[in-house]
Formats: C-alpha cells, structure tokens, sequence
C-alpha cells in the first residue's frame, strides 16, 4: 500500500546555478565516461560530481563516495542547494517524444515508506550497482534519483486533485534534458492537496517500474540502520525513500524498452539459436528492421519480441504462457506473464544458457535504450 509523506525537498538556488538544464544529468546507470566529462564541463555544481564521480589516481580512503559527501555538504553550506522550508509534495511533469508524437507523463515526488514486502518488483537486480549506490547512500545519507513507481487509479483521484494545485501556476524547477525532454516541477504546500493525494493512493498497490537496484538499496540500508539499535528521526529518515509515483491510468504513460546485448555465449550459432526458438516461439523473419518493428508494436496483447543477429530482423511471440508455469515455481501468474520474466526464463536462459548468476554479474549481456546502437553493436561484432 502507498503510505506516502511530503517532505523538505533541497531544490539548487538558480541565482547560483543559473540554469538548471546546466546541473541536471541522466540517471547515473546511464552515464558513461563520455556522458561524465560532459557533465562534468557543465557547470561545478553538476549533480555527477555526486551520482557518478571520477575516480582519481590512488583512491582508498578518498574515494567517488567520500567526494559526494564533501560536495553535498560544501553546496549547502555554500548556498548551492537550499531546503525548503515546508514539508510538501513535488508534482512533476516530464514532455517527450515518442513514435512521433508528444507525450507528458504526470507523477508526485513523495517520500514512500519502505516496506519491500508490500511493493510489487519485476527486475533481477545485480550486485554491483547495489554495493556502489549502497556505498554513496552510506557516505551522503541522502536519496539523488527518482524509483518510477506505478499505481493504478482509473478515478484519477490523485491526479485531479494535484492538476487543480498547480494549474496557471509557474514551475518551480524547469529543465530541459539531453534528448529534448521538458522537465517540470511544482511545489505544492497546501494540506488540503497532500491529505486528498495520499487518502487517494492509501490502497494503492505499488509496482517498481524503473530504480530496482536504487529501491533494494534503500532497502538494505535501513536493515543496516535497524540492526545498529538506530531508530528514525522523524519521516525524513532512513525508513523512507524519495519516489515518483505516477497512475498507469493516464494518458500520458508510455513504456519504452530497454534493449538487450547478448555476448560471448560459448559456441553461439545464430541459425541454431532461431531453429531452437520455434520449438516455444512463432518465429518470423523480416526483410527490414522497419517491418520487425511494425511486428512487435501490433503485438501489444502477445508477448512478441524483436531480434537481430548476423543481418537477420525477426520477431519471437510465445506460443503458449503455460510454459512458464513449467520453467518457473514459486512467483505469481501476473509475474510470469511480464515480458521480461518471459525474455529472461524462457529466451535468455532456456535458449542461451544465461542464468541469473551470469545475469547478476552481467557477464553475457549489456544494456542500452538506444536500438541504433543496439544495432550497430552486432553488425560491429
């Protein structure tokens, strides 16, 4: 359920920052080196000096996690960023593109009470980015990115009453990222707006749609916290976690996928790999890549996916769901039928071999958002 608070955000003084595109980055598993000198020559006050800070030549007790505390505590003592004086709710809208058209998805920043037996996760997480964020989350003691939660609330009842706090009201923050997406954030105060928002989402189940490893290690952190005897020291503590909670019922919801880069499979033969395939999967090869995703994108009530080997575009669509009840116990019908559990049971290691220990290490597999990439990936070997 979605026990939510409001909180005394830290916000940059844009009389110090100037711009705020300038400080703003990707999230952090997304930047690379080349992203993180960008970033870098910004602005100083760029939030990559904290969320994914150079390494420096003979780290040990100053290290990338050390550095984000001393940044932290240097911009608010200096004035960078300043807290906001009344515990509230951010209402964010994010404008982007997609398919050709103009979208804007519509959420609310809240503090969310952890409670990991009550929220719904469908992501393997792997262990690295857990112990990196649960190093900068040691050392800061603060939270830096969004957890994309969703709910459902056909009603709107949440959204409505945050669209009637903000309307012909200015932004507080406005940003405009790397891609051309506009961002939007609205302060919102007035207790009336906080009590409407959290009595419409009270009975609200959560589901994690994007910041699993971010989620987990909040998570562990306050299993740490508990186990030192600490107890929280209001709300704003470690037994909440700054989340974005956005109604899967608005129109303004979109899912993008997230593409996956299969390497060094001992023996991979890709005709092998296809032929195997149509023992559980329709598989259709395509002339283009334009006709493989015209496929996957008509296939919204199957689960369809696109792929490409050795100049080959074909779509895969599972033939029958009951094979995941054989290849998986102990989850729920809804989580077998997730394209994801369907990717990584029944294509990535039944098909491939990669189970979740190689996919924990991330010893078989990149990832990218970006299919040009993706492409030009396999054609470059």
């Amino acid at each position: 359920m979605a026990q939510i608070v409001p909180f005394r955000g830290y916000r940059y003084d844009q009389k110090v920052v100037g711009d705020i595109s300038a400080v703003v980055t990707q999230p952090y598993d997304r930047i690379g080196e080349k992203e993180q000198e960008v970033y870098y020559s910004r602005s100083p006050y760029n939030i990559v000096r904290i969320i994914k800070g150079k390494p420096q030549p003979g780290d040990d007790g100053e290290n990338v996690y050390t550095r984000a505390a001393r940044f932290l505590a240097e911009w608010i003592d200096n004035g960078v960023l300043r807290r906001d004086p009344e515990p509230s709710f951010y209402a964010y809208h994010q404008e982007y593109g997609f398919e050709g058209e103009r979208f804007v998805r519509k959420g609310v920043i809240a503090l969310g009470k952890l409670e990991p037996e009550k929220v719904h996760a469908h992501e393997r997480t792997l262990k690295g980015p857990k112990e990196d964020r649960l190093k900068l989350l040691r050392a800061t003691e603060a939270n830096f990115g969004h957890i994309f939660m969703l709910y459902s609330d056909p009603a709107r009842r949440a959204d409505g009453a945050v669209a009637a706090a903000i309307d012909r009201v200015p932004p507080t923050i406005e940003a405009t990222d790397d891609f051309g997406n506009a961002h939007r954030v609205w302060k919102i105060t007035d207790q009336e707006v906080i009590l409407s928002v959290q009595k419409a989402l009270v009975d609200k189940d959560l589901y994690i749609a994007d910041g699993h490893h971010r989620y987990e290690t909040a998570v562990n952190f306050m299993r740490e916290c508990q186990k030192k005897g600490w107890r929280p020291a209001g709300l704003e503590s470690f037994d909440h976690r700054m989340m974005t909670l956005f109604n899967i019922d608005e129109p303004g919801m979109t899912i993008r996928p997230i593409h996956r880069l299969v390497h060094g499979i001992p023996g991979f033969d890709p005709d092998g790999f296809i032929e195997k395939a149509r023992e559980d999967f329709e598989v259709v090869e395509h002339p283009n890549r334009a006709a493989m995703e015209e496929a996957v994108g008509s296939g919204k009530t199957k689960h369809t996916f696109g792929v490409y080997t050795e100049g080959k575009f074909c779509t895969f669509t599972l033939r029958e769901e009951t094979l995941m009840d054989r290849l998986i116990e102990g989850r729920s019908a809804d989580w077998k039928r997730l394209d994801v559990a369907i990717l990584h049971a029944a294509i990535l290691e039944r098909l491939l071999g990669i189970d979740a220990t190689a996919l924990e290490e991330q010893r078989n597999i990149t990832y990218t958002r970006d299919p040009d990439a993706a492409i030009e990936a396999v054609d470059s070997g």
